[in-house]
């Protein structure tokens, strides 16, 4: 397993996406080989370099991104050999519906002669071969991480049940070592291999390769001379906190130390990320603004004929440093929905949404007056969702660190909003906090990007959180 953004990601992922973009290219290369068989001058002409590798570039991009949106890179989803033929070929059938009208727009990137579907076929027929020989190479050949766990509290309980989740990792956790004498049991399904006093002994004779700490008090405990020794040979040893986070990729507010925001890697933000993430904000929402003006016409159009009010709702919300502002959005509820009530969480099936507001919300549409707050300066296309003052007050009192979500501008999506669904609870806000959190640990313009792309995905679904 390695790291991105800070998080666990599966290594035959990365692989598996790395091996496609060549075969994929290899496919469109073979396609125009026997497109022009019989003709070799016509083959070095038409495989001319910049204009062959743009084209064949484009292709590569299209089909990746539909097999991204088909959760095609994901191996938490279990699913048949079949299905995944299924898959495949309707991720290409998409992606050449997208090219085709990309095509149609700026024909000259078009992979004429044949050359496209010869080679399109070529690819999804190595595609699928490949995947067959990866899993059966990966069985055999990948190295296992064997995981040992220094503890057997509440946390260490956490840290085992994140570990067994994450089947996608190739982990596999030997088992716990108890804080003192060794007593016979299992924590959450894995055996308990011994005290402390033995610690050297269990990690050599069980091969392990990773040590998490999860020790509840560390003071006079902690078995400093024995961890380096294994440390030196070669055994990583890990905090229970960043591993949580990396597992799961929100920080557990249930175990975490006030010490490990302190001495925790990340939480930093240099001039130039901050900078360069404003300039995309002002950037994306014009472009954003200028190519959905259709779109939005349409949405005001459907709310004014849907339903009496205006078609733009405005919201007091708390931003950047506590400062409140007005956000912007296509009305989704009726008007006075929160009359004689006071403000209400919004959830699922809610009886305050319109017919067109229900479809609005799901796809995300009524967000699109949002690109006119990250223009002003008021939010970002990334961050911790604003919410309302009213709201925010009772949190603060009941949420520890709740205020450090305000130290960034909000956003018009974020890690918390593709990877939670909709909250309507005290403990709702506390998970997505900790999404935001982990959000905060590790905020790059990368992983900005990458959140665009998950909402995109979210934004097709109709699924995912708000």
């Amino acid at each position: 397993m390695v790291r991105v953004f800070n998080q666990y990601v599966s290594l035959k992922s990365l692989l598996l996406i790395l091996l496609e973009d060549i075969l994929i290219a290899g496919g469109l290369f073979c396609g125009a080989k026997l497109r022009f068989l019989e003709d070799p001058a016509e083959f070095d002409h038409f495989v001319r370099l910049p204009n062959f590798g743009v084209q064949v570039l484009i292709v590569v991009i299209a089909v990746q991104l539909c097999f991204y949106y088909s959760d095609l890179y994901s191996f938490t989803h279990i699913r048949s050999r079949n299905g995944e033929i299924v898959d495949i070929c309707q991720s290409i059938g998409i992606a050449c519906l997208i090219l085709g009208v990309l095509y149609y727009i700026f024909p000259a990137l078009l992979l004429g002669r044949g050359v496209f579907f010869i080679g399109v076929g070529i690819s999804g027929a190595l595609v699928f071969g490949s995947r067959l020989l990866l899993d059966h190479a990966w069985r055999a050949a990948a190295s296992q991480h064997r995981v040992l766990i220094l503890g057997s509290g509440e946390s260490a309980v956490t840290i085992a049940r994140e570990l067994t989740r994450r089947g996608d990792l190739n982990v596999h956790l030997v088992g716990l070592v108890h804080e003192e004498s060794a007593e016979p049991g299992t924590v959450f399904g894995h055996p308990i291999l011994g005290g402390m006093d033995r610690l050297e002994e269990i990690a050599v004779q069980h091969g392990v390769t990773r040590i998490v700490v999860a020790l509840a008090d560390r003071r006079g405990v902690l078995p400093v001379r024995e961890l380096v020794t294994l440390r030196v040979q070669g055994i990583i040893i890990e905090d229970v906190h960043s591993a949580i986070a990396a597992l799961s990729g929100r920080v557990w507010l249930s175990v975490v130390k006030p010490g490990w925001f302190v001495f925790s890697e990340g939480f930093h933000r240099s001039r130039f990320t901050l900078i360069t993430k404003r300039c995309l904000d002002i950037l994306f929402s014009v472009l954003a603004l200028a190519v959905s003006l259709p779109v939005i016409a349409v949405v005001a159009l459907a709310v004014r004929l849907d339903s009496k009010g205006p078609v733009l709702y405005r919201q007091t919300r708390v931003g950047l440093g506590g400062r409140c502002f007005e956000v912007l959005k296509f009305r989704s509820m009726s008007v006075n929905a929160e009359t004689g009530k006071g403000a209400q969480w919004a959830r699922q099936n809610d009886p305050r949404v319109t017919r067109v507001g229900r479809r609005l919300r799901k796809y995300r549409l009524d967000e699109f007056p949002q690109l006119i707050n990250v223009i002003r300066g008021d939010m970002s296309f990334v961050g911790p969702r604003p919410e309302r003052p009213a709201f925010v007050e009772m949190l603060r009192k009941e949420i520890p660190y709740y205020d450090e979500r305000h130290s960034v501008r909000p956003g018009i999506t974020g890690w918390a909003q593709v990877r939670y669904d909709y909250g309507a609870t005290v403990e709702d806000a506390l998970r997505k906090l900790e999404y935001e959190l982990f959000y905060l640990q590790n905020m790059s313009v990368f992983f900005d990007l990458a959140i665009m792309f998950a909402t995109v995905r979210v934004m097709l679904s109709g699924s995912g959180a708000r």
